[in-house]
């Protein structure tokens, strides 16, 4: 796999835009000496005004006020409508990773690079270059992070003498040999509702999707990385050994509490879901780091995880810069994020300062969190697209069928498919492509 030419920060912006919407380029630092600066930050994180509260309290001349926002496209949408009408905008946001090259081509948030830069050396190598685009320019301080790690049921694993696989032909091992105990029972599904997990697990075999080279996109969703991905799936659905239904279902949360649905790769965050939709079977879970391609290069992916953003509309970006910073870096702040708002911290502190107990549903094991950070530190890079949606859409179309019909060879044609739909969308909305 071709590696990407990271690009340079002084085209960062002309390079992702295909039109740019109005918005000023230059940092606004608003107020006048003595004046109270008043910021609004856009959030969907649960809590997250008592987790401001902190910041009120100890900076008086900047106060910040949390509007409760829905995530994911919603918040883009109401963001892009705002900035385009020149009015309306919050001056931080919460970001999707995945959505920030899509927030930077419409021109909706700032680079604020020579207010946060030196924070660089507080995350990891993944979630900085979520945040950069492998570039010079920042366009967030990461928030929270959703490192992929390995859900199993210890107790059907001990009962078969099994250990959690250290590789994917473990896992397959693993598969097979819990099906054939229990023709009921599966170790996994394939989830073609869920385009960010299967997008983590091509990220922890060393794909990237989307890049640049030189002054153009890249779209490598269908190389020869994430094929090797595709197949594996494709060949454990064929052969029946995992399941075929989507996860977020009736059915899926069914098979989690009555003991069918026995593993589950998933992310650090997977603890409140299953003891929203499988508290019955507490006590009986673990966690392991996920399954290796190469046991000798540990990597992993992440599925979730989000920004705290500057928008390009805010008349105090140097304050909402220092928010965002003190937000994600701050002991207090981000002791308050994983106990308060309950997201897992970006910051590569966190474990030690505010992640030093368990989750309640993994009360028994507790290197939970020194797993985690591990996996956080193994996380691989990966550079999202400006187009990210219609990428995930053809996903669940593409692999949805493949699913249904069970049949390998299906899984990548829909990779094909996805590669296909992308690129012309690019195409259509006047992106440049390489070659």
């Amino acid at each position: 796999m071709k590696k990407v030419i990271p690009l340079a920060g002084v085209l960062v912006a002309a390079l992702l835009a295909a039109t740019a919407c109005s918005g000023s380029d230059e940092p606004g630092d608003g107020g006048k000496p003595g004046e109270k600066v008043e910021l609004t930050y856009w959030s969907w994180a649960p809590n997250m005004d008592k987790v401001v509260e902190g910041w009120n309290a100890t900076h008086p001349d900047v106060h910040v006020t949390v509007n409760k926002q829905d995530g994911g496209d919603p918040a883009v949408t109401k963001l892009l409508t705002a900035i385009k009408a020149g009015s309306g905008a919050p001056d931080v946001m919460q970001a999707e990773y995945q959505k920030i090259p899509t927030l930077v081509s419409a021109n909706a948030v700032a680079d604020i690079a020579k207010e946060v830069g030196d924070r660089k050396a507080k995350f990891s190598e993944s979630a900085w270059n979520a945040v950069t685009l492998g570039s010079e320019a920042v366009y967030g301080v990461p928030q929270d992070s959703g490192p992929m790690m390995f859900y199993y049921r210890s107790d059907v694993f001990e009962a078969l003498r099994l250990a959690p696989p250290a590789t994917w032909d473990d896992y397959a091992a693993a598969a097979r040999k819990i099906h054939a105990a229990n023709a009921k029972q599966y170790l996994g599904t394939f989830s073609a509702n869920d385009p960010g997990w299967f997008a983590g697990l091509a990220q922890q075999a060393g794909a990237s999707w989307w890049g640049v080279r030189g002054d153009a996109w890249t779209v490598a969703i269908d190389d020869p990385t994430t094929r090797k991905v595709a197949d594996y799936w494709g060949g454990l659905v064929q052969e029946g050994v995992v399941d075929n239904k989507p996860m977020y279902t009736p059915e899926w949360n069914a098979a989690l509490n009555d003991g069918t649905q026995v593993g589950w790769l998933s992310a650090v965050w997977a603890p409140g879901v299953l003891a929203d939709n499988a508290a019955s079977t507490k006590g009986r879970w673990k966690v392991a780091a996920l399954p290796q391609w190469d046991p000798a290069k540990p990597a992993t992916g992440n599925w979730g995880g989000s920004a705290t953003s500057v928008t390009s509309q805010s008349k105090h970006r140097k304050q909402a810069a220092e928010f965002a910073a003190w937000l994600n870096t701050d002991p207090a702040s981000v002791k308050a994020l994983a106990a308060t708002a309950n997201v897992y911290p970006a910051s590569l502190d966190a474990t030690a300062t505010a992640l030093t107990a368990p989750p309640a549903f993994f009360a028994g094991q507790a290197d939970f969190y020194a797993i985690a950070e591990a996996s956080a530190k193994a996380t691989n890079p990966f550079t999202y697209g400006p187009n990210v949606n219609v990428a995930y859409s053809a996903y669940s179309d593409a692999f949805g069928k493949a699913a249904q019909a069970k049949r390998a060879a299906a899984f990548t044609e829909a990779l094909s498919t996805m590669q296909r739909t992308t690129v012309d969308d690019m195409k259509n909305t006047g992106f440049k492509l390489a070659g």
